[in-house]
């Protein structure tokens, strides 16, 4: 699909046809790269998309212990004031 870059403030912009936004899943924020004379547009996946099912079969596979031992410090020690 053809499109003319318009002059937006001192940026230039692109208007996106809504049947291809719908069909990309884009929102309000995307993501631009680019790439070898193309700027490519993407949706920003969820910052912990999948950390749920992650965990999940971490403790399934008894992997979801910590790696050291806990160090105490002089805040473990101390009474803290609020």
């Amino acid at each position: 699909m053809k499109a003319r870059l318009v002059r937006i403030g001192n940026s230039r912009g692109v208007r996106i046809p809504k049947p291809l936004i719908e069909q990309a899943g884009l929102t309000e924020d995307v993501e631009l790269v680019v790439r070898e004379g193309e700027i490519v547009i993407t949706r920003i996946a969820s910052t912990r998309a999948g950390w749920a099912t992650a965990g999940e079969e971490l403790a399934a596979r008894e992997e979801d212990q910590l790696i050291g031992t806990p160090v105490s410090t002089r805040f473990d020690l101390e009474e803290w004031e609020w």
